[in-house]
């Protein structure tokens, strides 16, 4: 799945989890949690390897991951929880498939299509009308619940947002996982990341604007 339906579906899963449990989550962190299993293509990357859809992806390393904020944060970690695992559990797993999800335990690969059923591609129909959809219905809940806000608010835990926005930057731009860059192939699903990819740089901005006003002004203050 790309980008922006991973985004749109934690964000829906980790708000409709926080509602049930009675608890406010940190936007910016559930949107970091959507996003960060990915974080095994820029390693492999760097390393020359080939692990995407390994550990990263494994739900007994997810469970490992977690369980020291379980321990110290309780029912408020569960959102955060729901959030990375749907990367791999919901979405890869229809979309795509072959993820190491009992690592390191076991190599063998998990997913929709290692069960007997049909291969259901990136660029498929059903992914990308499935995709659109969620993405749809994450604008009117963060509409309906003012989320929003959030995103025009100087708050430094706004600054996570930057991982996100670098792996929107490389969704629209780069050629990955395609021969070349997506606004080329999917126009449609290229502007629904461009649309998160605006909406993240706002609350980055302010803090910069925000810190560079205060620096300005102590700096006067000194003179």
């Amino acid at each position: 799945m790309f980008a922006v339906g991973h985004i749109s579906l934690a964000y829906l899963l980790g708000k409709g989890s926080s509602k049930f449990l009675k608890v406010s989550p940190n936007i910016p962190a559930l949107i970091l949690m959507s996003i960060l299993p990915d974080i095994d293509i820029a390693v492999g990357t760097l390393t020359g390897t080939s692990i995407h859809h390994g550990p990263t992806h494994s739900v007994i390393f997810a469970l490992l991951f977690f369980t020291p904020f379980f321990i110290l944060y309780n029912k408020r970690a569960i959102p955060y929880f729901i959030a990375y695992v749907s990367h791999f559990l919901l979405a890869d797993f229809f979309i795509g498939g072959q993820l190491q999800l009992l690592w390191p335990l076991s190599s063998n690969t998990f997913g929709f299509h290692q069960l007997g059923f049909t291969y259901i591609g990136l660029s498929d129909p059903l992914n990308l009308v499935a995709e659109l959809s969620m993405f749809t219905a994450a604008l009117i809940v963060m509409a309906k619940t003012q989320d929003f806000k959030i995103f025009f608010k100087n708050n430094k835990t706004n600054l996570v947002l930057l991982i996100p926005m670098a792996t929107l930057l490389m969704s629209i731009f780069t050629s990955y996982p395609f021969t070349m860059p997506l606004f080329r192939v999917l126009p449609l699903i290229s502007m629904a990341h461009l649309f998160f990819l605006v909406l993240f740089t706002i609350p980055i901005l302010i803090i910069i604007y925000t810190t560079l006003q205060l620096q300005l002004k102590r700096s006067f203050k000194n003179e």
